[in-house]
């Protein structure tokens, strides 16, 4: 069976009077992330990684940030829409490995949900899904609490 595998990284700015989407929920929390979409950080880092795993480019050449279709869209609609490519390409998800980096909110009581949400939008079984919270123990613009940052990887076999 063949295997690849795909990164990726996005930032987003954080502000007061935004909504905080994470992992397809609103996290409740003073600050929001800022972005041309709904700017969930980690729905936007899994569609990198599945589309690096193909080389299909990114999330910006697909739902461009100057396209008024995608203002304020919901990024479940696109991590659904990315998946499709994959599965229409004759692969499907093995797994999936992301980190959030944050100082707050704490992301522990949210992160079950989250699993769940992205398991259900790919169709996969939730053991397939790890997400991990880590803060910058204060370091840089994380730990300032100016943005958030995530990380994903994932693993893709070909369909038989």
């Amino acid at each position: 069976m063949a295997f690849r595998i795909g990164y990726g990284y996005d930032v987003h700015q954080l502000a007061e009077g935004e909504e905080f989407w994470l992992g397809g929920l609103k996290v409740p929390h003073t600050h929001g992330a800022v972005g041309h979409s709904d700017a969930d950080v980690l729905l936007h880092v899994i569609c990198d990684a599945l589309l690096g795993s193909l080389a299909l480019r990114d999330i910006g050449f697909h739902f461009p940030d100057t396209d008024p279709q995608y203002k304020g869209v919901d990024s479940k609609k696109l991590l659904q829409h990315t998946y499709d490519l994959v599965t229409e390409a004759g692969w499907k998800l093995g797994n999936l490995d992301c980190t959030v980096c944050l100082e707050r909110p704490k992301l522990s009581p949210h992160i079950d949900a989250m699993r769940q949400c992205i398991a259900g939008l790919l169709g996969v079984e939730l053991n397939q899904i790890s997400i991990k919270a880590t803060t910058t123990e204060k370091l840089g613009f994380v730990g300032l609490e100016e943005g958030v940052s995530a990380h994903a990887v994932v693993l893709i076999e070909q369909i038989p």
